[in-house]
């Protein structure tokens, strides 16, 4: 791959990351100046979890790059934890006409084959979240037929509701009184109400 990408005239710029004080970056380092990375940038200490935009190594590299040339990583979980993020990440890279490889996983969207491979990856990710939604609402629907109750819990339980119409209705008392008496807002007394009193 850095071979192809030499030859393409591209500038390679490479980026890497640790988690913990006990991690050591040499094996990364190594692999992107193997791959002819000229810019490496890092980050130590810094989770995966943490949002790129948020990492000072990972600015620095992103600020080094310009269209046409190719972020490199010794592998995608340094750049993105999940696969989300790194789709989601490697979209903007598209759009910006900057390149990305991984050097252990087969992504290199300087290749056909490693954009084959790349489209392959986000139409599986796709498909898991349209599973993950059709579940939910199956199991949604299955817990409506058993009369489970979905949502958050009414601040105001049955008995409470009637004492509010009533207050309303019989004693004279305004929605924002018996709002204050139940510790809950205005809006609440008036959608508990309006619910008992269809119009």
């Amino acid at each position: 791959m850095a071979g192809l990408t030499a030859q393409d005239g591209r500038r390679l710029v490479g980026y890497a990351r640790i988690s913990t004080p006990d991690q050591k970056l040499d094996l990364q380092l190594d692999a992107l100046k193997a791959a002819g990375c000229d810019r490496i940038f890092h980050d130590e200490g810094v989770s995966g979890g943490v949002n790129p935009a948020e990492r000072p190594g990972y600015m620095q590299a992103y600020a080094a790059l310009d269209p046409g040339s190719v972020l490199v990583v010794w592998k995608t979980d340094r750049l993105c934890r999940s696969t989300k993020h790194l789709i989601d990440t490697l979209d903007h890279f598209k759009n910006t006409g900057i390149e990305f490889i991984s050097l252990t996983e087969a992504i290199d969207t300087t290749s056909a084959l490693g954009r084959a491979f790349w489209q392959f990856i986000g139409l599986m990710a796709e498909l898991e979240r349209g599973l993950i939604s059709e579940r939910t609402r199956e199991g949604m629907e299955a817990a409506r037929r058993r009369g489970v109750r979905l949502g958050r819990p009414p601040l105001l339980d049955d008995a409470q509701r009637i004492n509010a119409r009533r207050a309303i209705l019989f004693q004279g008392l305004g929605f924002e009184d018996v709002a204050r008496g139940y510790g809950v807002s205005v809006s609440t007394v008036r959608r508990a109400v309006d619910r008992m009193c269809p119009a």
